[in-house]
């Protein structure tokens, strides 16, 4: 078989099975660092998958099968190292928020209606990135997803406060409400709770110092557990964990009637999103520390089948943790080996030690998810973007008070919709400059406002002549004329033009035909082929006059300026073009 053949099956299984991508690279080091973020990870997840599922309105082992089946497939059919997928707050509240009002919360028509939700969303990621439109991902400017780590981080720590501090949790999921709850409950906090996160914490911080590759947050929560048996912690009021169900997910299925899917699609569209947004943005801001390429398509394939397969093993919609995502990376798992160790590490504690898990004290957790949330804050690119520019930090500072006080999903629309609109801006807005030949360098030409020449100009146009920068440069063009003696002619230096659309080229034909009425003209010099290509197909070429375009600036001027005839450059005394400086030179005496 040919070796072509051979590669070509090669890549189509690579597309089909995203893991054989990296299973090469899988060894005895990455299996120990993968197997060890994978135990932290089932232990960080315990206490999350019970809290949102109780937020999503289901029984507390729903999150713990979605932190079993959704991560599992999400890690071998995505393209992120290190992403961690499951239950998450932003998707929890969304689904509680649109099925609390069709059934009881907890119910079994209530449990049938979010399963059939979550196949429709996932169906609806999937053919996303079946479409190609992992491309929305470029749309997620580096400082918007800046801007969003922090706002998450800080999140994050505000809602393990509360159990650090050992007093009760607030009724709202939002910040400003949180803050107030833990303001008025202050005196009462438990020294005991406290004391064990804070040992927690310390530890943690121990071992990232003295020992970093060691799994300082697991050994961590070791530590804790054992402060707490010491100050006998439970009988003072320190929460531990409740207990769990010995029983792996058990198979369910989704409602496939029309009237079930026409009632539920609506609802599980923005679900899709919300998940595809938090799942990429996550990613990202991972793969910014890991300096891994994430593909934006496969890993909508991947969310979107974590979600189909899930919805037959009794779970609900799930997208990329922020928490589990960062601790996964930060304890050293080096391949998505450690999504699949989490979710066996999660099983095996499900089944065999479940009753042990009750040991284990919340503050210990919640000390330990506060080093991590510090650690997801890039404090040195927040500092650079703020240096360099302020278009980038208000973007930046923007999706931060966005993730703070308003939906997750609201932060991201807003942080993307403010960096296109500043996209928009500059490219609507191409910088025009005029150009003069330069002395010190034949055939260079420098900016410059030398305006000893009323007759010719010429202009160099940086950026795309498209509909929304036409008016722009329309503007400029005609400020040209004002206040000049006599008529003048345009060389347009294209060679900054990448594209020019329709708008574009009737612009320049326009333009020519309005100085030609003024006695002037219009050149144009440097044109790329595919922006040529554009004017040659719609026939504006023809109308500005092929003699019109020429290849350089140079060969430009030594066509044009001997043919021209101004009173203006009779009585030149200091021509600005060595050209005009010839033609009089060879005048007759």
């Amino acid at each position: 078989m040919a070796p072509g053949n051979n590669q070509n099956k090669a890549s189509l299984r690579r597309k089909i099975f995203p893991f054989l991508r990296w299973w090469n690279f899988v060894g005895w080091d990455t299996v120990r660092s993968d197997l060890m973020a994978g135990l932290t990870g089932a232990i960080i997840v315990l206490p999350q998958g019970v809290a949102f599922a109780m937020i999503a309105g289901l029984p507390m082992e729903y999150g713990l099968y979605t932190a079993i089946v959704v991560p599992l497939v999400a890690a071998l059919f995505g393209s992120s190292l290190h992403l961690i997928s499951g239950p998450t707050t932003a998707i929890s509240i969304v689904i509680f928020s649109s099925l609390s009002p069709v059934a009881a919360p907890g119910s079994e028509e209530y449990i049938q209606l979010v399963i059939t939700l979550t196949f429709l969303a996932g169906v609806f990621q999937f053919i996303f990135g079946l479409a190609r439109m992992g491309i929305l991902v470029n749309f997620v400017s580096h400082s918007v997803v800046v801007g969003f780590t922090a706002g998450a981080a800080i999140l994050i720590a505000t809602s393990q406060i509360k159990h650090v501090f050992g007093i009760p949790a607030a009724g709202s999921h939002s910040f400003f409400s949180a803050w107030m709850n833990i303001g008025q409950e202050i005196s009462h906090i438990n020294k005991y709770a406290l004391t064990v996160a804070a040992g927690t914490l310390a530890c943690a911080v121990g071992f990232k110092i003295i020992r970093p590759r060691w799994p300082g947050l697991l050994f961590a929560m070791i530590i804790g557990s054992l402060i707490a048996e010491f100050l006998n912690a439970e009988s003072n009021g320190v929460r531990l964990m409740e207990s769990l169900p010995r029983h792996l997910p058990p198979v369910s299925m989704p409602d496939f009637s029309l009237a079930a899917i026409r009632e539920l699609a609506p609802k599980a569209f923005p679900v899709a999103l919300i998940g595809l947004i938090e799942a990429l943005s996550i990613a990202r801001s991972i793969a910014a520390h890991s300096r891994q390429m994430i593909d934006g398509n496969q890993e909508f394939i991947g969310q979107g089948l974590s979600n189909i397969c899930g919805s037959f093993f009794s779970c609900y919609a799930g997208s990329g943790s922020f928490t589990r995502s960062g601790i996964n990376y930060h304890t050293g798992a080096m391949t998505p080996l450690s999504a699949v160790f989490s979710a066996v590490f999660l099983s095996l504690i499900l089944l065999l030690i479940a009753p042990i898990t009750e040991f284990l004290p919340i503050p210990a957790m919640g000390g330990v998810i506060l080093l991590v949330a510090f650690n997801l804050i890039d404090f040195h690119h927040i500092r650079v973007i703020v240096k360099t520019s302020k278009q980038e930090a208000a973007i930046l500072l923007t999706t931060f008070a966005a993730t703070l006080f308003f939906d997750l999903e609201f932060a991201i629309y807003a942080g993307v919709l403010m960096s296109l609109f500043l996209y928009l801006s500059r490219t609507a807005h191409p910088e025009v400059i005029n150009l003069v030949p330069d002395t010190n360098n034949i055939g260079r030409f420098i900016p410059s406002e030398d305006s000893r020449c009323p007759a010719f100009k010429i202009v160099r146009i940086d950026g795309s002549l498209f509909f929304g920068a036409v008016n722009h440069v329309v503007e400029f063009l005609q400020a040209i004329d004002k206040n000049l003696p006599c008529k003048c002619n345009l060389l347009i230096s294209a060679c900054g033009i990448n594209f020019i659309d329709v708008t574009g080229a009737e612009m320049l034909v326009n333009e020519a035909r309005r100085r030609r009425g003024l006695r002037g003209d219009l050149y144009i010099c440097g044109l790329k082929q595919n922006a040529r290509n554009v004017l040659k197909r719609g026939g504006y070429l023809d109308k500005i006059g092929e003699d019109h375009i020429f290849v350089t600036e140079m060969d430009a001027l030594s066509h044009i300026l001997p043919t021209l005839e101004n009173p203006e450059c009779r009585a030149c005394k200091s021509p600005l073009y060595n050209e005009c400086r010839k033609k009089e030179e060879e005048k007759p005496l």
